[in-house]
C-alpha cells in the first residue's frame, strides 16, 4: 500500500484543510446545547483547528509529545484531535467514565505532556493525580462552569486558547503550515489504549496509514458519502468511535452530530435521524427491551397490530433488504405494516433514516438482529479490534446473517492457526504497543500476521467469519470435551431480563454460572405485578425471578443440547449476583467486557458454592460509588439447580 492511495490526503489537517474548500459551508460538527442544535461548518472547523493548534504551541507543545483528551463526545474536543496532529503532537483520547487512578496509569505511561479536558469532573480528575504526573505540565479545559476559582498558572480555558491562536496566525501559520506538509502516511495519527480485559491497558500507536486507508477502504465498502450523518455518542478513547467520527466523517465530509448528554441520546437520536449507525448489541437489546414493555402496556387493539404485522415482518423485511423476491401481496401487505407499525416505530427509535447499521463488539441474539432487519433497518455487523484500526471482517449487503460476522474487509487477509485462533493482516495493522516490545512481538508477526485472540472458523462456502470465543477462554470439561463460555453466555444474554452472565467450568464436570438481572426489564414486571423492591439485591433473590431465569438456563441447555462440540456446556447450577458487575469495581472493562480472571478471584467463594452442592453462599463485596467512595454490598444467595438434557457420550479428546 503505497501513498498514492490517499494521494496528498495522507494526514488529518491535510484532509481538514481540503474539506474546507470542498465542503466549506456544509455541516461538518452539530451539538445540542441547553436544548439547541449548534453547527460547525467545514471552513469553521478548520479555522478552529488552526486556532487551537497555534493556542497549543505557544503553551509548549513540541513534536512528538503526547496529549490527552479526556471528555464526552463534543465538537470541540474532536477538532482539538486534528490541532494536536497539525501541532506535531500526538493524541490520546482517555475513557471519561475512567477514575482517577485509572487516568493517571494512561497519562504516566505515555508521558502526556499536555491534557485537554471537557469540564470540571475531568480537571478534578487530574489536579487529584498531578502530584504524580511529573511530565504533565498544562491543562486545557472547555467548559469554565465551576473553574474560576481554581489556580490558573497552568489551566487554560479553551476559548481563551482560540482566541490567543488567531492572534498568532500571522506570525506562525506559515511556519506551521511548512510542519505538517512534511508530515505524511507513516506517521503517528493517534494512540488507543485497550480496554484492558486480562490487564493493564496497552497503548496501541496507529499511523496515518492505518487510520485513513482503512477509512477509506469501509467507507467505499459501504458507499458512505457526504450527505450522511452519524450521532457520537460512544466514548472517544474507544477506537470505532475514532474511526467513524474522527476517519470517515474527514474522509467523506459527513456531519457527527453530538448529543446533550447521554442522558438524552436517545430523544436526540430521534432528532438528528442519522442516516449511518453503530452500536453494541446491548443498546440494540435494550431498545427492543423497552419496546416490548411499552406493548406489554398497550391496549388489546394496539398489541394484536403488532403481532400480526411483526409476523409478517420477520419474513418479508429481510427478504426486501437482500433484494429478495417478494410476491405483490406480501409487498402491499409490508407497506400497510409500515404505515401502521413499522414506521412509527421507526421514528421512536430515532432510526427512520438509517441506511446503514452496524453493531459489533459482542454476539447478538438471532431474534434480536432479525428484528432490527425486519422493520427494513439494514443492520450489520463487522468483526474487529483497536489493533486493526477496527475493521478485519464485515458483511456485504446480500450477505448479512445473524451467526457470522461477514467476509474480510477490503485488503483484509485473513487466516485460521492450527488452534483455531483467527489471524489477521491488513493496511490497518497497528504500528506497535508504546514502550511494549514484547507484546508487540507476541501479538504482530515479522510478516505482519496479528493474532486476535479469538478462536473461529471460515464456512468453506460462503467465505464468512465464524467467532466461537475468545481463545484463551476455550477449554476443555473434565471429560475432555469442549468448554466455550462465550457462546453459551451470549445465548443466555438474549433474554432480555439477564444483563450478563459469567459461565465456568473449565477442568471441570460441568458448568456453573453467575447471572446479574437487567433492573429495567425486570423492574418493570415487578412494576406491573404489584411487587414491592427496597433493592437490587431484593429483586434479583425474588423466587418468582429466580424461577424465571431458572426457565430462561433451562432453555439455553436445550439449545446448547442440540450442538454436539458444546453439549458438555450445559448449566448445571446458577446463582443471581447480589451487585451488577461494573468497571468501577474492576470487574468490566470500559468498553463493557467481562474481566473474567477478576470475577474468578474476587468471588472464588462463591464459585466453590458453585460446585461443593450448597443451596445458597452468603456474599459481602466492597464496591465503588460514582464519586469514589467505596461501600459494601452483602446478603444471602440461593443457587438453584438447573435441568440438563441428557446427550450421547462425546470427547474431544477422542476425536
Amino acid at each position: 500500500m503505497n501513498k498514492s492511495v490517499l494521494g496528498d490526503l495522507d494526514t488529518f489537517p491535510k484532509l481538514l484543510a481540503h474539506n474546507a474548500q470542498r465542503f466549506a459551508d456544509a455541516p461538518a460538527y452539530r451539538v445540542k446545547e441547553f436544548g439547541i442544535w449548534q453547527s460547525w461548518t467545514w471552513a469553521e472547523a478548520y479555522a478552529d483547528m488552526r486556532a487551537t493548534a497555534l493556542g497549543l504551541l505557544e503553551l509548549g507543545l513540541e513534536k512528538g509529545d503526547h496529549v490527552a483528551i479526556i471528555g464526552t463526545n463534543r465538537p470541540e474536543l474532536y477538532i482539538a484531535m486534528t490541532a494536536i496532529s497539525a501541532a506535531g503532537g500526538v493524541p490520546v483520547p482517555i475513557y471519561q467514565d475512567g477514575v482517577a487512578e485509572e487516568i493517571a496509569y494512561v497519562l504516566d505511561h505515555c508521558s502526556a505532556k499536555l491534557v485537554v479536558c471537557d469540564d470540571q469532573e475531568q480537571v478534578d480528575k487530574v489536579l487529584e493525580v498531578r502530584e504524580k504526573l511529573p511530565d504533565l505540565r498544562q491543562i486545557v479545559y472547555r467548559d469554565p462552569r465551576g473553574l474560576r476559582k481554581y489556580d490558573h498558572e497552568t489551566l487554560h480555558g479553551l476559548e481563551a486558547l482560540i482566541t490567543r491562536g488567531k492572534a498568532l496566525e500571522a506570525s506562525l501559520g506559515a511556519a506551521m503550515d511548512a510542519d505538517i506538509a512534511t508530515r505524511g502516511i507513516d506517521d503517528t495519527c493517534v494512540m488507543l489504549y485497550t480496554s484492558g480485559t486480562t490487564g493493564r491497558p496497552k497503548g496501541v500507536v496507529l499511523s496515518n496509514r492505518n487510520i485513513l486507508v482503512t477509512a477509506k477502504n469501509s467507507c467505499e465498502f459501504d458507499g458512505l458519502r457526504q450527505t450522511d450523518s452519524v450521532i457520537a455518542y460512544l466514548p472517544m478513547a474507544w477506537v470505532g468511535d475514532f474511526i467513524f467520527s474522527m476517519g470517515q466523517s474527514q474522509w467523506t465530509g459527513f456531519c457527527v452530530c453530538c448529543p446533550e448528554s447521554e442522558h438524552t441520546m436517545q430523544t436526540d437520536l430521534r432528532e438528528v435521524g442519522p442516516s449511518y449507525f453503530f452500536a453494541p448489541p446491548r443498546f440494540f437489546e435494550g431498545l427492543l427491551t423497552n419496546v416490548m414493555i411499552r406493548m406489554e402496556d398497550a391496549s388489546k387493539i394496539k398489541q394484536k397490530l403488532f403481532h400480526k404485522y411483526m409476523a409478517l415482518a420477520k419474513t418479508v423485511g429481510p427478504k426486501m433488504l437482500d433484494g429478495k423476491p417478494v410476491s405483490l401481496g406480501e409487498k402491499i401487505q409490508y407497506a400497510i405494516g409500515n404505515a401502521l407499525v413499522y414506521g412509527p416505530l421507526k421514528n421512536t427509535l430515532g432510526m427512520s433514516k438509517v441506511r446503514i447499521g452496524y453493531t459489533a463488539g459482542e454476539a447478538i441474539g438471532p431474534e434480536i438482529f432479525d428484528f432490527y432487519r425486519s422493520l427494513g433497518i439494514n443492520l450489520k455487523q463487522l468483526y474487529g479490534q483497536t489493533e486493526a484500526s477496527v475493521y478485519i471482517t464485515q458483511q456485504p449487503d446480500g450477505q448479512v446473517r445473524a451467526d457470522t460476522v461477514g467476509v474480510p474487509s477490503p485488503d483484509v487477509e485473513i487466516r485460521i492457526g492450527d488452534s483455531g485462533e483467527v489471524f489477521y493482516r491488513s493496511p490497518g495493522t497497528f504500528v506497535e504497543y508504546y514502550k511494549n516490545p514484547e507484546s508487540t512481538a507476541s501479538t504482530k508477526d515479522p510478516e505482519g500476521w496479528v493474532a486476535t485472540g479469538d478462536a473461529g472458523f471460515i464456512e468453506k462456502e460462503s467465505g464468512h467469519l465464524r467467532i466461537i470465543d475468545r481463545a484463551k477462554d476455550v477449554g476443555k470439561m473434565a471429560d475432555g470435551s469442549l468448554f466455550a463460555p462465550k457462546y453459551v453466555e451470549n445465548k443466555l444474554k438474549f433474554f432480555p431480563n439477564i444483563l450478563e452472565a459469567v459461565v465456568f467450568g473449565n477442568d471441570r464436570d460441568n458448568c456453573t454460572a453467575f447471572l446479574n438481572i437487567d433492573l429495567g426489564s425486570v423492574g418493570n414486571w415487578a412494576e406491573r405485578n404489584n411487587i414491592a423492591y427496597g433493592s437490587y439485591q431484593e429483586l434479583a433473590q425474588h423466587p418468582q425471578v429466580l424461577a424465571t431465569l431458572q426457565a430462561h438456563v433451562e432453555e439455553v441447555n436445550r439449545s446448547v443440547a442440540q450442538d454436539e462440540m458444546l453439549s458438555g456446556c450445559q448449566i448445571h447450577r446458577f446463582l443471581i449476583l447480589h451487585k451488577q458487575l461494573d468497571a468501577d469495581d474492576g470487574e468490566l472493562t470500559r468498553t463493557q467486557k467481562v474481566r473474567r480472571r477478576i470475577v474468578e478471584e474476587r468471588y472464588a467463594d462463591l464459585i466453590t458454592a458453585l460446585y461443593d452442592g450448597s443451596d445458597g453462599v452468603f456474599a459481602d463485596t466492597e464496591v465503588t460509588y460514582e464519586d469514589g467512595r467505596k461501600g459494601r454490598v452483602s446478603g444471602q444467595l440461593e443457587i438453584r439447580d438447573a435441568a440438563t438434557v441428557a446427550v450421547k457420550a462425546h470427547s474431544v479428546a477422542a476425536e
